[in-house]
């Protein structure tokens, strides 16, 4: 195409001049001369277009030459290259400012922190995150700051919790420390070898062991490395050692175990343990158990054969045997078994906590009796005699003939003393007549309060009553005299039988025996001659209660109403007239009788000592009340009890004698020390 048009020529020769100055624009010359810095950035800041904040700190002149023409990316590295020669960096702002500050002070300035995909090139200021897998950050970052520029702003941290590293330097540094890491950590050869142990216990080697490192290297480490430092562990069950870590750091060790797993020249070892709480004799059932089991596994199950002789031994390398006198055990077994009898011992011999058990038996009778009758006799033609009045009329009969016989009064005081009620009648000739009558009303409030304390899973037993005589034979001669009685005593009063076991949640499981027993005030009828009638309340259960709560263990309601009526046929029957021919018994009773428990776990001195404050101090106070009150003893003459924690009371008699005492042990000092000052 011809352009004819000269301003059309002109116009065209233009356009190519200023396509051909922006193809140059992208093009820079990088030769400087003496150059003030400042104007250096300047110059720079202009050709790439971009706004520059210069610290009032950088100063200086530059020199610098270059024969080839550099794009804008080389541009701007050239820039950067020639910056950090001199001591200085650039820190990139998020508005694409760019700031000029020493390089020292870059690290602590808003740099970009950077990742594996835009890691950063060239001088750039980057911080970068590095995880670190299988290696230690502690010891690896004294390694890297040695690599680091650490005068030009570089900085290296380490993070143990993560085990992770934050490199701060120029991107082309920080790259390379990165690929240093990433062949650094590395997963070493670290095994595991278990080493059985025949004759050590596994505990004490790890310990052993462990305090021979300790003391070959005080940092912890052994070959000057806590990467090399193995890792020793003991398996108390197999009695092993397991061993990880480099080769090198385990051949040690097993080199070490091996030397010390000897056997002793006597075959086992002996220890006495002095036990604090528990008893040795009942230990040693429990360790003979033990000992057995861990000889059968020891063999592959195999069953030992237990030897003679004191305590316990299995194929005679075992015996276990208690001293009462110490309470002590005197064990004797290989180390890998005195171990695990040791670690038995140590968890059995514990303070046992104790239980407090107050129960209250709380009983109330009422009864109501009415007993009404006439008896009819004559010698001649017999009569009516009612059982339940108490009082025969053939006995009274019998009684009257012998008193008119030889004048005795035996049967009939016999027969008086055995009766309760009035009693009247006639003898007269062939006839007699006998009237009873007896009204009763008896009321009984009963409260017992028995407590008991004992140690867990330990029955214990409180009996507080009387021995109460009862007949149960006799001998007679042929004469009908009486030779002899047999006697036997029986315990009645408040017995109580508990066994306590502590359960978790602080609930206790009560195996409990109560008993509360007593001579019945009122005979049955016909039982006069036979002896006492006893009254036995019994409660045998077993609950489980919270400690300090109070529950009801069983109890009884019962309602009573007896009549009973004997009399003369048709006579008896008569309106009126018939009350003289016949007898009648009306009794109505009510009993109420409940049983209520309450447990208290005692597991420290305070809690007991406080229950025993409470129970000791209302004590003295009923002392203290029946000592004011009125009585044949005057207040001097009472006996009280002290207030709890002092001392026990002193007569004054005991008393004169302790001041007299104490006078002639002053007595004899004083005499001592004048010879002693007379000789000097």
């Amino acid at each position: 195409m011809i352009i004819k048009n000269k301003a059309l020529r002109m116009a065209s020769v233009a356009a190519a001049l200023l396509m051909a100055g922006q193809a140059w624009a992208a093009e820079f010359s990088a030769s400087f001369k003496n150059a003030d810095i400042e104007e250096f950035i300047n110059t720079v800041g202009r050709n790439l277009n971009k706004t520059i904040i210069i610290e009032p700190s950088v100063r200086g002149k530059i020199n610098v030459r270059s024969y080839d023409l550099l794009n804008e990316a080389q541009y701007y590295q050239f820039f950067l290259s020639v910056l950090d020669v001199y001591g200085f960096a650039v820190v990139p702002m998020d508005n694409g400012v760019l700031k000029v500050v020493r390089s020292r002070d870059a690290k602590t300035s808003a740099i970009p922190v950077v990742d594996g995909s835009n890691p950063g090139m060239g001088d750039e200021m980057v911080t970068r995150v590095v995880p670190v897998r299988n290696v230690s950050v502690r010891e690896l970052a004294p390694l890297l700051r040695q690599l680091n520029d650490n005068a030009g702003g570089g900085n290296v941290v380490h993070y143990d919790p993560s085990n992770v590293l934050l490199i701060t330097g120029r991107a082309a540094v920080v790259n390379r420390l990165v690929e240093v890491v990433r062949r650094v950590d590395k997963a070493g050869n670290q095994e595991v070898d278990i080493i059985k142990l025949k004759y050590a216990s596994a505990g004490e080697m790890v310990r052993l062991v462990m305090t021979l490192n300790k003391d070959a290297n005080p940092q912890g480490g052994m070959a000057g490395s806590a990467l090399l430092t193995p890792k020793v562990v003991a398996d108390e069950r197999t009695n092993s050692v397991v061993v990880t870590g480099e080769p090198q750091a385990r051949e040690r060790i097993i080199r070490m175990v091996r030397q010390l797993d000897q056997d002793l020249q006597t075959q086992g070892n002996t220890r006495v343990f002095y036990l604090k709480y528990a008893k040795a004799k009942e230990m040693v059932d429990v360790l003979k158990g033990v000992s057995s089991s861990i000889e059968a596994e020891k063999k592959g199950g195999g069953g030992a054969a237990a030897g003679g002789g004191g305590g316990n031994s299995i194929g005679g390398k075992l015996a276990i045997s208690a001293d009462e006198a110490s309470n002590s055990l005197v064990i004797t077994a290989q180390p890998d078994v005195m171990a695990e009898l040791e670690q038995v011992i140590a968890k059995l011999d514990i303070r046992r906590a104790q239980v407090l058990v107050e129960a209250i038996i709380v009983e109330m009778q009422d009864g109501d009796g009415l007993n009404l009758g006439v008896q009819w006799g004559n010698t001649n033609g017999g009569g009516t005699q009612f059982t339940n009045t108490n009082l025969p009329l053939g006995q009274v009969i019998a009684a009257g003939k012998a008193y008119d016989k030889n004048g005795s009064t035996d049967a009939l005081g016999k027969l008086a003393g055995s009766f309760n009620g009035m009693a009247a009648g006639f003898y007269h000739g062939d006839w007699a007549m006998l009237m009873t009558a007896l009204s009763t009303n008896t009321k009984n409030d009963i409260l017992s309060t028995p407590s008991i304390v004992t140690m867990d899973n330990k029955e214990a037993s409180f009996n507080v009553g009387q021995e109460v005589p009862v007949q149960t034979g006799s001998q007679s001669s042929t004469s009908g005299d009486n030779i002899f009685n047999t006697i036997e005593r029986k315990t009645v009063g408040t017995k109580l039988v508990v066994t306590p076991q502590i359960n978790e949640g602080d609930s206790v499981l009560l195996n409990i025996e109560q008993e509360v027993s007593s001579v019945a005030k009122a005979q049955a009828s016909g039982t006069a001659d036979l002896g006492p009638t006893f009254d036995t309340r019994t409660v045998k259960n077993a609950v489980l209660v919270k400690s300090g709560e109070t529950v009801v263990l069983g109890g009884l309601m019962d309602d009573q109403t007896k009549e009973e009526v004997s009399k003369v046929p048709i006579l008896g029957d008569i309106p009126v007239l018939g009350y003289l021919f016949r007898a009648t018994s009306n009794t109505v009773s009510k009993r109420n009788l409940m049983v209520f428990i309450r447990p208290t776990i005692l597991r420290d001195a305070s809690v007991y000592s406080g229950i025993s404050s409470n129970k000791y101090t209302l004590f003295r106070a009923q002392q203290l009340e029946n000592a004011a009150q009125e009585g044949y003893l005057t207040s001097p003459d009472r006996q009280v009890l002290p207030e709890y924690g002092q001392d026990v009371t002193v007569s004054p008699e005991m008393r004169q004698q302790i001041e007299q005492m104490q006078r002639q042990q002053q007595n004899t000092a004083s005499g001592a020390r004048t010879f002693l000052q007379g000789n000097q």
